[in-house]
């Protein structure tokens, strides 16, 4: 049994636009059911809250993935750090870096090992050949290098050739040690040329040319070698440090650009002698922190 004429009774629904407001039908003076709008009024501000409260909630979300994106991004990055010293013909360490920061509350940076290798004056290890390259054979990668000779000299200009010699004497070179290493037919010699600042090492570097060599060591046992052939030579500089190489055939074959073998072991002696100035650095920095 239905109550009322012509069909469907007319719903209102106070979130839908232009339906029919319910009339108390139990009057007939078409005044409005005041209750059922108190009602209708209630429900439409309860929706209210429940959308701001969810709406807070989303945007609180939202918030916090923005702060977690952010910090995952401050902590990117590359966390590698350069281990020894520079490659022979690349950038030296320092350059194109950050100066780091610290937090108030952290321990204090480490001293810097190159501070200790740039003047005489903090640079107090002892020094010589031997303490630069110890031992009696180098293993760099597969390959196994015997040392030879060793040589040591307060006049630098004797153990240089062509166009070094000079540039070493304007620069105030103090000293010049020397050691060869060997690897079956190739023999290759590193020269280490001490000043008093890292200026000096820099610009007697500037200085040179292709020209500018370390002068070959050779005898007992190894033949001679880079004495009028031609051979393959570098040159860099690292705190108040100059390091040269020479290497070529014992045979005394001309080095062409197609003998990788003798580029890979001046390539090898250069990286070993920078890693061994860093070292000792890094060893005289960790001694001065521990006192």
């Amino acid at each position: 049994m239905s109550y009322g004429q012509g069909g469907p009774q007319s719903q209102w629904d106070p979130w839908k636009p232009h339906s029919q407001q319910p009339w108390n039908s139990a009057a007939d003076d078409g005044s409005p059911d005041w209750a059922a709008l108190a009602e209708a009024s209630e429900t439409r501000n309860k929706r209210r809250k429940l959308l701001f409260t969810a709406g807070g909630a989303l945007a609180t979300v939202a918030i916090g993935t923005a702060v977690a994106m952010a910090v995952v991004s401050a902590n990117g990055g590359d966390g590698k750090a350069g281990a020894g010293g520079p490659a022979a013909g690349s950038a030296l360490p320092g350059t194109g870096t950050a100066t780091p920061s610290f937090a108030p509350t952290s321990a204090p940076p480490p001293l810097d090992p190159k501070e200790f290798i740039s003047s005489a004056r903090k640079d107090t290890a002892p020094l010589s050949p031997d303490t630069l390259f110890p031992g009696t054979r180098l293993t760099i990668g597969g390959t196994v290098y015997k040392k030879g000779l060793t040589a040591d000299t307060t006049s630098c200009a004797t153990a240089a050739g062509a166009t070094l010699p000079k540039i070493l004497t304007a620069n105030g070179c103090t000293r010049l040690m020397r050691v060869t290493y060997t690897d079956g037919g190739i023999g290759a010699t590193v020269g280490v040329a001490v000043f008093d600042t890292a200026a000096q090492a820099a610009k007697a570097r500037s200085q040179t040319d292709d020209r500018s060599i370390v002068r070959s060591l050779f005898g007992k046992g190894v033949k001679p070698f880079c004495d009028g052939a031609f051979c393959r030579s570098t040159r860099n500089a690292y705190g108040r440090y100059a390091y040269f190489t020479i290497s070529g055939f014992t045979s005394g074959k001309d080095v062409t650009t197609k003998d990788a073998a003798v580029f890979r072991t001046g390539n090898d002696l250069a990286q070993f002698t920078v890693n061994q100035i860093n070292r000792r650095g890094q060893l005289q920095a960790s001694a001065a922190a521990a006192r």
